[in-house]
């Protein structure tokens, strides 16, 4: 009775589906050791989180989303098998080794970069993809897929609406960490393509209190940017933004642009920030997610952590593609369709090299939240790729 209910809740959540597949080669013929799947012989899937440690709460909030998926999508023909890594390479690498010996033909997780990196050799030493929710660029590629959030699609996205809002003139304000090289680095790259430039890169102390110092430097400019990037989220986005308009970087003529860093229901505060207000970031389209979040909340009695759709999308590709009825369900041909898939996140599809592509709105921040100020493109097409 309890999973009819939750059946029932969760039918709404139902949104990814699988692309029509791309020309190859005739269907593999069916081995003993492919099966086709069905309810005697259903195709296994690690899932791979933390569930004891530190990163507990998250890894489980993580299993419960994919729980969510595994009754919507899949059937009696799929089965997850969850393993705790314990949120450690070597944890990982136990419960990686420990699914493929029960027979998993996909792994989704580890959350991450050095859990991934651990887990990685043992997966493409099986002949198995990993889907996993890192958002290190550096672990993908050889049958690893990052899922996580990259900031170089979002960077791109907001900047070439303001290009397009005729800003061509930018600033970079951004920690020295890997993030913030992430961001410089996006910034940097895209200039040629969108007819723009980075003018002023200024970093800092990630650990730095005192946020005048680099918003100085960027005010005493002359002449000041059209627009600066911020790389940083919360209550550092708004110090940062108080400490450019305190020393004259005024948002009526300087616009702040944001990434994905921003995109976290527990900062609609940033609006409170006036220097904020009327600021772009790029992200998925909130509205799909946001009925996800409220069917979570109705179903386990918590709020979910941003992160939690990862676990949703990567559960329901592996429930789409098991749907096929194809013996080898999670061949590449099929994992790297083109056309891409449409999950809690919007349109996204996984590329040849491991990265993933997505669709992404720009948000404009308001005292009250964000609202979308250029929607998402709801094809690939649509994006000119």
């Amino acid at each position: 009775m309890a999973a009819l209910l939750v059946a029932g809740l969760l039918s709404a959540c139902s949104t990814v589906s699988a692309p029509p597949r791309v020309a190859q080669g005739p269907e593999p013929v069916p081995s003993p050791a492919a099966p086709l799947p069905d309810a005697q012989n259903p195709v296994k899937v690690a899932f791979l989180v933390p569930l004891s440690g530190q990163s507990a709460a998250i890894g489980q909030a993580m299993l419960d989303a994919a729980q969510m998926a595994l009754f919507d999508m899949a059937g009696d023909q799929m089965q997850l098998l969850p393993r705790d890594t314990k949120g450690t390479p070597n944890g990982a690498a136990d419960a990686a080794r420990q699914a493929l010996a029960e027979g998993a033909r996909l792994i989704i997780g580890p959350l991450f970069a050095a859990d991934v990196a651990a887990v990685r050799p043992i997966a493409q030493n099986a002949g198995v993809d990993v889907l996993a929710f890192t958002n290190d660029a550096a672990q993908a590629g050889n049958g690893t897929y990052v899922l996580g959030f990259v900031p170089a699609d979002q960077v791109s996205r907001v900047a070439g609406y303001a290009r397009s809002r005729g800003v061509t003139r930018f600033t970079v304000l951004a920690p020295r960490s890997p993030y913030g090289d992430a961001v410089v680095n996006a910034m940097q790259t895209i200039g040629p393509r969108l007819g723009t430039m980075t003018t002023q890169v200024e970093r800092y102390d990630p650990a730095v209190t005192d946020l005048s110092v680099p918003a100085k430097q960027v005010a005493q400019v002359t002449p000041q940017p059209q627009a600066v990037m911020l790389a940083e989220g919360g209550q550092r986005a708004q110090g940062i933004a108080q400490a450019l308009a305190t020393n004259g970087v005024q948002p009526q003529q300087v616009k702040l642009l944001g990434t994905g860093l921003w995109d976290d229901s527990s900062q609609g505060a940033l609006g409170q920030e006036p220097a904020l207000v009327g600021a772009w970031y790029a992200a998925p389209a909130p509205q799909t997610r946001a009925r996800f979040e409220s069917q979570f909340e109705q179903v386990y009695g918590r709020k979910p952590p941003r992160i939690a759709t990862l676990a949703y999308d990567a559960t329901s590709i592996a429930a789409v593609l098991t749907r096929s009825g194809s013996p080898v369900p999670f061949d590449r041909m099929a994992m790297t369709n083109p056309n891409g898939f449409e999950g809690l996140d919007g349109l996204f599809r996984l590329r040849a090299d491991g990265m993933v592509e997505r669709g992404l709105a720009v948000m404009e921040v308001t005292p009250t939240g964000a609202r979308v100020v250029d929607p998402a493109p709801p094809t690939f097409e649509m994006l000119g790729q």
